[in-house]
């Protein structure tokens, strides 16, 4: 007997009619999907139907059509608040994909496997502090009377608390801090990235004569720019969101830094301050705005949901 015709003899035989059994998963599928769209309708779509509606109307729930919208955006401080929000984001987005791809791609082929275990550890521990807990730290390595750096701080020329805190200071330390508390997390989602890289593509590049470094450029950051793509996106949203960076620096500054210096900080003032939910709702239309359209030019310049052909 050949062996195509053990393979016929030995293969099960299915009845006519029968389905063919799919994977399944029942009910315990529609129980976690389940949970999951719970929490998304009760803390994300609920909230933002509902703030959509107090945009479009004031606060005796007369419709308003795009009123508030106008209103807010002639106030004198929407466009500062906005223009910070851009200033950071630009710097933070470019300083954490940068660095963070380049930190990860040294930690995959240039460091012996125990040694980069290590460092990933390492970079990973700030993230597990709160953001609250995180600024408090920042708090004191920025004042110079109290920093073990404070010999840094004086050759920058800042001596005084105040000096640091200076308006055109803020953005840079709000990326510092931006980035002491997540990059750990994302240089260990970057370099899981890099490990599903085959090793075969790596080789036939080292056998053409690629460095590390060209190899890095050429081969080994474009097969992972999705995971770029959505590091991005995911870190645009967040800083679209600052809020208790600037928050807290303006209470422990006695006032120095502005109580409006981010749009969010600005919503909070419209509401719990003046008592204008309605036009606070506006600005958080604003930034969902912003992040949408953020988020769809990196998809799409990324080909993030482009599903590969084999």
């Amino acid at each position: 007997m050949t062996l195509l015709e053990s393979r016929r003899v030995t293969a099960p035989v299915r009845r006519r009619g029968t389905p063919r059994r799919r994977g399944g998963g029942g009910l315990a599928g529609y129980f976690f999907v389940g949970g999951y769209a719970i929490l998304l309708l009760a803390f994300g779509v609920f909230p933002t139907v509902y703030a959509f509606y107090l945009s479009l109307t004031n606060d005796r729930g007369q419709f308003t059509g795009i009123n508030q919208f106008v209103k807010v955006a002639q106030d004198y401080r929407f466009v500062p608040a906005f223009t910070d929000m851009l200033l950071y984001l630009a710097m933070w987005l470019v300083v954490l994909v940068v660095l963070t791809v380049l930190v990860a791609v040294v930690l995959r082929g240039r460091m012996r496997p125990g040694l980069s275990a290590l460092f990933r550890f390492l970079f990973y521990i700030p993230g597990a502090l709160a953001g609250v807990a995180s600024v408090l730290v920042w708090l004191f390595m920025l004042d110079p009377a109290v920093s073990p750096v404070s010999w840094l701080l004086d050759s920058l020329g800042l001596h005084t608390f105040a000096a640091v805190l200076t308006p055109g200071n803020l953005p840079v330390i709000f990326v510092l801090i931006a980035f002491w508390t997540g990059a750990g997390g994302w240089i260990v989602v970057m370099y899981g990235a890099l490990n599903n890289i085959p090793d075969e593509v790596l080789e036939a590049a080292k056998m053409d004569g690629a460095g590390p470094w060209r190899t890095a450029w050429h081969i080994q950051v474009p097969m992972i720019r999705q995971w770029i793509a959505y590091m991005a996106i995911l870190a645009f949203a967040a800083g679209t969101q600052l809020f208790v960076e600037p928050q807290l620096l303006q209470t422990a500054s006695l006032g120095r830094v502005t109580p409006t210096w981010s749009p969010n900080q600005l919503a909070y003032v419209f509401a719990f301050q003046q008592g204008d939910f309605n036009g606070a709702a506006a600005i958080s239309v604003f930034l969902l705005a912003l992040g949408l359209i953020g988020a769809g030019l990196l998809v799409r310049r990324s080909d993030m949901f482009k599903v590969d052909e084999g």
